[in-house]
């Protein structure tokens, strides 16, 4: 049996504390039932343990979780492919993370498939590959590789929606921020969240998505924080000063 609800998505929280508190409070507002967090709960930012335990804490009211790259990669202690400042998060993260958080990070799948919705942090095609959605061609790819009627990403940090028709290319359009999207049942549709907490669209406000399974139709939003104490903290734990900077300015 399918149960109507509303569902808050959110992605590439990567451990900003801040960006997440706003958005789980935004959600609340608009009266959202359920939570799904589409990976990358950690890196970057300097609050990973914090949000790994506020994941947990929905897990048990329902929430489900997908695996990021950079949640196994701090899982992990690897680093391999990552440029220098990503490393020196992930090393920091994974010093920083205890053995409860690594313990759940370890546990996590890299899909999750539910009524006709695929979850992913990445893509379709191969979850663990973690291949980015950035055009059509990458799009098509993930949609053709699964029966699902909606498939639910993260990972680029850019909010994108792509449609396909029957024996036809997708389509990609930019969702505009609080403007409900019909999702038109004879397609097949790719949702890319945009990022909670290191937003790279050069909209520096976190991103986040709702999804009423009832109306059938996804909304992006957007939702200021306090920028300034999530780029403090990062600077006071003698992380890379970039990754402070670009909060700023979305990119």
């Amino acid at each position: 049996m399918v149960v109507a609800m509303r569902i808050a998505l959110l992605s590439d929280i990567h451990g900003n504390r801040e960006a997440f508190d706003a958005c789980l409070a935004h959600a609340a507002r608009q009266r959202v039932d359920r939570y799904a967090f589409l990976g990358d709960l950690v890196g970057y930012g300097a609050d990973p343990g914090y949000v790994v335990e506020r994941v947990v804490e929905e897990v048990g009211k329902g929430a489900i979780v997908v695996l990021g790259n950079h949640d196994q990669a701090a899982s992990l202690g690897m680093t391999e492919g990552m440029n220098d400042y990503a490393r020196a998060a992930i090393e920091w993260t994974h010093r920083t993370l205890d053995a409860a958080a690594i313990g759940f990070i370890n546990k996590l799948p890299m899909t999750i498939v539910e009524d006709d919705r695929l979850y992913v942090h990445s893509e379709a095609s191969s979850p663990g590959g973690w291949a980015y959605i950035t055009d059509a061609a990458a799009a098509e790819r993930s949609l053709r590789s699964t029966g699902a009627r909606l498939t639910i990403c993260g990972h680029v940090h850019r909010p994108q929606l792509y449609h396909m028709s029957a024996m036809k290319p997708p389509v990609y359009f930019l969702p505009q921020s609080s403007t409900p999207i019909p999702l038109v049942g004879n397609r097949k549709w790719l949702a890319v969240l945009g990022a909670v907490g290191q937003p790279r669209d050069q909209n520096p406000a976190a991103a986040y998505a709702i999804l009423d399974t009832d109306k059938n139709e996804i909304t992006y939003l957007r939702t200021p924080y306090n920028i300034e104490k999530a780029a403090a903290k990062i600077h006071a734990a003698g992380l890379p000063q970039m990754l402070a900077a670009r909060l700023f300015i979305g990119r």
